[in-house]
C-alpha cells in the first residue's frame, strides 16, 4: 500500500500546472489495446506532441502500433507535462500535430496568425465532484457549502461558476469556493479532513478516492454542464499546424483514421489501456488509470460536429473571460475540414 501511495502521489505531482517533461516512443508498455485497421503506408515523418493526463489518453494504442511498425506514418511521440511546452514546439515548427487543451487551441491560433487548425475533439468534460464526511446528491446541495478547487481564472472556476448559476446558486454568495494553486493540495485538504468537497481533475479525482477510501466522487462535472447546456464541454482537443496539413493532406486524413480508431480502442477495454498509460507515463500507476480513464470522457469528433461544440465552448470561455482565448474568437478558418 505504501508503495502505491508514494506512485500515486508521483502522479498528482506529474499533473501539477508548474509540472514539466518530456517523453517519447521509447517509453516500454506492456500491453496493446489493438491493432491498427490502416492498411496503406506514407513514408511521412510526423511529430505528435501530447500533454499527459486525460488529453493524451486517447493516443495510446496508436503510439503502441506505431512501436510495433503497425502505423501508417513515421510517428515520433512526444509526451510532455505543460501546455507551454507544446505551444513553444508548435510555434517553432518542431511539432507537427499536438494535442493540447481547447483554449490552448484558441490562444496559438491567435498566437501564429490563423496557422494551425483544430483536428478533432478528443476529450470532454474532466472535472469531477469528491466529497468526504459530506452528502452531495446533486448540485443544489452544495449551498451553504465550502468546495475546494484548482483552476482560479481558468477553465474549472469558469465551468463550476456557470453549473452553479444554472443552478440557482452563486459561487461566493451560495457557495463558498476555495482555489488552491496545485491539484495535488487538493488531495491533502480532502484527505486530512473529516469533512471536504472538491472538484478534482482527472486523475487527482481518482487518486484521492484510492489513497483515501472514505473518499469519494459524487457527480461527474461533464454530467452536470450537459444538463445546463445545449452543446458538450470540450476541453481537450488535436490540432496540426496548416503548414504541415496543406504540404501532407493525405497524412493528416490517415492520422485521423489511425487515431480514431485508437480511441475506440481505448474506450473498448479500459484495462488495456491504462497498462499503456502507465507504460508511457501518461497516467500512472494503471491501478488509478483505470478508474480515472471512465471519468475522462474520451471521445472524438471532428467535421460540423466539431465547428458546433467547440466554437460555442469557446464562445462561453470568451464571455467569461476573452483573454482566456487569446483575446479573439477564432476564424471559420481554425476548423479543419478534409479534402
Amino acid at each position: 500500500m505504501k508503495k502505491l501511495i508514494s506512485l500515486i502521489l508521483a502522479a498528482i505531482m506529474l499533473f501539477s500546472l508548474a509540472a514539466c517533461g518530456t517523453a517519447n516512443n521509447e517509453s516500454s508498455a506492456p500491453a496493446d489495446t489493438g491493432s491498427s485497421d490502416t492498411v496503406s503506408k506514407l513514408d511521412v515523418n510526423c511529430n505528435v506532441y501530447a500533454l499527459k493526463g486525460p488529453t493524451g489518453i486517447g493516443m495510446v494504442s496508436l503510439m503502441k502500433n506505431a512501436e510495433n511498425g503497425e502505423a501508417g506514418l513515421n510517428y515520433n511521440f512526444n509526451l510532455v507535462g505543460d501546455n507551454s511546452e507544446i505551444i513553444s514546439k508548435i510555434s517553432n515548427g518542431e511539432a507537427d500535430i499536438a494535442a493540447v487543451a481547447t483554449n490552448v487551441a484558441s490562444n496559438l491560433y491567435n498566437k501564429t496568425s490563423g496557422n494551425i487548425s483544430v483536428l478533432a475533439i478528443n476529450t470532454l468534460g474532466v472535472l469531477t465532484l469528491v466529497t468526504k464526511g459530506e452528502e452531495v446528491a446533486s448540485i443544489e446541495d452544495l449551498k451553504g457549502k465550502t468546495v475546494y478547487s484548482t483552476g482560479q481564472g481558468a477553465n474549472p472556476e469558469y465551468i463550476l461558476n456557470y453549473v452553479l448559476e444554472k443552478n440557482g446558486l452563486k459561487a461566493g454568495e451560495d457557495v463558498t469556493v476555495e482555489f488552491v494553486s496545485q491539484p495535488q493540495e487538493l488531495v491533502t485538504k480532502v484527505v486530512g479532513s473529516e469533512k471536504a468537497i472538491a472538484v478534482a481533475p482527472q486523475p487527482v479525482a481518482t487518486a484521492i478516492t484510492v489513497k483515501d477510501t472514505n473518499a469519494k466522487i459524487v457527480l461527474d462535472m461533464n454530467d452536470e454542464w450537459d444538463k445546463v447546456s445545449d452543446t458538450d464541454l470540450v476541453m481537450g482537443c488535436i490540432i496540426a499546424r496548416n503548414d504541415f496539413i496543406n504540404e501532407n493532406p493525405e497524412a493528416v486524413k490517415l492520422f485521423l483514421k489511425e487515431y480514431e480508431a485508437s480511441i475506440e480502442a481505448v474506450n473498448a477495454d479500459a484495462a488495456s489501456a491504462a497498462e499503456l498509460c502507465a507504460g508511457y507515463e501518461i497516467v500512472t500507476p494503471a491501478a488509478v488509470a483505470q478508474k480515472a480513464i471512465p471519468y475522462c470522457n474520451i471521445v472524438y469528433q471532428d467535421g460540423a460536429e466539431l465547428k458546433t461544440n467547440l466554437s460555442a465552448y469557446l464562445k462561453f470561455l470568451f464571455d467569461s473571460n476573452l483573454q482566456s482565448i487569446g483575446g479573439t474568437l477564432p476564424a471559420d478558418s481554425f476548423y479543419y475540414e478534409a479534402k
